[in-house]
């Protein structure tokens, strides 16, 4: 049985926030569970090409955005799967932090960051 609490779990800091990381691939789960804050005001192009990854508001708002601009509203209650390795923006509304539950499969190693930049979309390297 694992059993972990916040302010024990691994923190790293991805870029526009924190991820809290309360299981990696060294657990042996096969998945990983984060407690992830998006930072008021930021813009994230993201794209997870190793993991699939879905995302469960616990607070805060914000929306995520196809790169067609489809535009879905982030509230607390509302949960987003990336299924198709999708390409899209994470926005966290400006008056605000968006908390996320998220869940990734396969497992994260751990120390996996985002860069942020107008090159294209951030994505973490493949599990190992």
């Amino acid at each position: 049985m694992i059993i972990r609490e916040l302010a024990n779990v691994k923190t790293v800091d991805w870029g526009n926030g924190l991820s809290r990381r309360f299981l990696l691939a060294s657990d042996g789960m096969g998945y990983t569970v984060t407690d992830t804050t998006v930072r008021a005001g930021t813009k994230s192009n993201l794209q997870y090409r190793n993991h699939l990854e879905a995302c469960y508001c616990i607070e805060g708002s914000g929306e995520v955005v196809e790169l067609d601009g489809t535009s879905h509203p982030i509230t607390p209650g509302t949960l987003y799967a990336l299924d198709k390795h999708d390409d899209h923006w994470l926005v966290a509304s400006p008056h605000e932090d968006l908390r996320l539950v998220c869940v990734f499969t396969p497992a994260l190693n751990g120390d996996e960051v985002h860069r942020l930049d107008e090159s294209g979309s951030s994505a973490y390297g493949s599990a190992s």
